[in-house]
């Protein structure tokens, strides 16, 4: 246990139980799909009701450590549903089903793979969902969907006590992409949560190490809960902290991001946490008239992770919004991943975003002549490069990070081999790669094959399947998913697909329906598709795609 937690409760329980009782008029504010109304409940209202529904999901039988599916969006029956299970001694799994933007068979079928992969037996969701799921063929809705309305309906367990859980268990389970495309399920223990709050909170405080609620007053956020930055970064960071917290559903966002530099202009000293995307949404979407009247001097802090960091929209963003008050030192740039809980490294000095020339022979996937500063390790943290064979690398060499700290996950859910490959001897082997100078930490690429977009990952795997997919008599091979720089937009998707067809009308036949079963399924558009003839995409020995050499050979123009 680390000195910060001292006076900090250690288990997310105990963290809302005392919120409740020392912010007792701080909250929880979630705005409508217009961002127009505001629901807004105090902590202290919030654990009684959180309490409430534990004592009903506590009779459904619900073992301890057993996963329980949460698929709603970010509502207050998404919050209901989470901490009641967590107190009636399950493990919340939140699932991006009902809040992603994608076609309904695509939620189904990924809430159907998680289902599968942990072995659940209960969803919590909304009568909408259930029935678009049986509409869809999936019969496990009937017995296994269960709406908030309906646990409210119970009768309470009698004699009820909330679990309050122990620094070192497991608390819930946070998905993540696995290498097939089939869900991993991240164990994320109280203390890791607890310490991963509070030590972003402090190492980001003005000034430095002060607790959130002496600096600032109010959390925005747009991101969604299923999200870590969302649900940690964001929720678990207010409630540990006292701070109030104001929600945005990601839908009302990316229509109106407007909305949210209102609220950060409106809420008093205001904090928040973004992907880039989020950043570049708002500069390309908010025209200047928009804003006439917006003060934002009292933003505090503008986190900025999730993705990697492009330079230039953190210029542009300061350009743009320096007149309505934005102090461009509050941007502070981090790096996490869930393996880690959340934060590994996080700018600490409060002077902006900071960065150095890309080192030779560097990833150039990303497309960037400079890479960002993503700050010092937090709290009781440790960072290390290391080479392929695992030697440790000294400063601006560029290697494999490796974290160590309380951060670190107790392995993957029901998946004893992959919780190997990740952690060696303690130390989690992220699959990113960077460097160390002046002990911060400088991102250059990754080793893996995961895609992020927008701050959200997305396995190859399931691209090509999909890709391979549709035959429709063009005589498709294999097929590469990867992604390249897009400029101020981020990353971008390019799939390269193998064909003995040739002419154009076939050809655009085939292009227009990979398109449309990846855009149904995933909901993401391809940035390119380039049909290349047999055996073009180039393979390892024993037959594997090698995604990074086609990448490289598509960057410099030679497919």
């Amino acid at each position: 246990m680390t000195d910060i937690l001292d006076t900090y409760p250690t288990t997310i329980p105990a963290a809302l139980e005392r919120a409740a009782i020392d912010f007792p008029h701080r909250g929880i504010g979630i705005f409508d799909g217009r961002g127009r109304q505001v629901e807004r409940r105090t902590y202290a209202q919030f654990w009684e009701n959180a309490k409430e529904v534990g004592a009903r999901i506590a009779t459904l039988g619900i073992e301890p450590r057993e996963p329980v599916i949460i698929a709603l969006p970010t509502s207050w029956e998404w919050l209901l549903a989470w901490w009641g299970v967590l107190l009636a001694g399950g493990w919340p799994v939140a699932a991006s089903g009902a809040g992603a933007i994608a076609a309904a068979e695509a939620q189904f079928d990924k809430v159907d793979a998680i289902m599968k992969t942990l072995r659940c037996r209960r969803i919590i969701s909304s009568e909408g969902f259930r029935q678009q799921a049986l509409d869809h063929g999936n019969q496990w809705a009937n017995d296994r969907v269960l709406t908030v309305r309906e646990i409210l309906d119970l009768t309470p367990q009698p004699g009820f006590q909330p679990s309050m859980g122990h620094p070192e268990e497991t608390a819930f389970l946070q998905l993540t992409s696995g290498s097939t495309g089939l869900p991993r399920a991240v164990m994320i223990s109280h203390l890791g949560a607890m310490h991963n709050a509070v030590a972003s909170s402090i190492v980001i405080g003005t000034p430095q190490g002060a607790p959130a609620h002496q600096w600032a007053q109010s959390m925005v956020s747009w991101l969604p809960l299923y999200h870590d930055m969302g649900l940690i970064g964001c929720l678990m960071l207010s409630i540990a902290t006292g701070l109030d917290v104001w929600m945005l559903r990601p839908p009302t966002f990316l229509a109106r991001p407007k909305l949210w530099l209102q609220q950060l202009g409106s809420r008093g000293k205001t904090f928040t946490p973004s992907p880039n995307f989020g950043y570049q949404l708002a500069l390309e979407r908010i025209r200047p008239g928009q804003l006439d009247g917006l003060d934002l001097s009292k933003w505090k802090a503008a986190l900025t992770g999730a993705e990697m960091i492009r330079p230039e929209t953190v210029k542009a963003f300061c350009e743009a919004f320096e007149p309505h008050g934005f102090d461009p030192r509050a941007f502070r740039p981090c790096y996490g991943l869930a393996e880690a809980t959340l934060a590994v490294t996080c700018d600490t000095r409060g002077e902006g975003v900071r960065t150095l020339p890309k080192p030779e022979g560097a990833d150039s996937g990303y497309g960037l002549a400079e890479i960002v500063s993503n700050g010092g390790p937090i709290d009781a943290t440790e960072v290390v490069i290391r080479a392929l064979n695992g030697r440790k690398l000294p400063e601006n060499c560029v290697g494999e990070v490796c974290v160590k700290g309380p951060g670190v996950f107790n392995g993957y859910f029901l998946d004893e081999t992959a919780t190997a490959g990740a952690l060696v001897d303690g130390w989690l082997q992220t699959g990113d790669l960077g460097f160390l100078a002046d002990s911060e930490l400088y991102l250059t690429g990754r080793t893996k094959d995961v895609l992020i977009v927008h701050g959200q990952n997305l396995m190859p795997d399931e691209l090509e399947q999909l890709a391979d997919g549709v035959t429709g008599g063009g005589g498709l091979m294999r097929s590469a998913a990867f992604s390249v720089a897009a400029g101020a937009q981020g990353e971008s998707v390019v799939l390269v697909v193998e064909t003995s067809q040739t002419d154009s009308p076939s050809l655009q036949g085939l292009e227009q329906e990979i398109r449309s079963q990846i855009g149904r399924q995933i909901g993401l558009p391809l940035a390119d598709v380039v049909f290349v003839k047999r055996g073009r995409i180039p393979r390892t020995s024993s037959g594997k795609v090698q995604r990074s050499e086609i990448r490289q050979i598509y960057i410099d123009g030679a497919l």
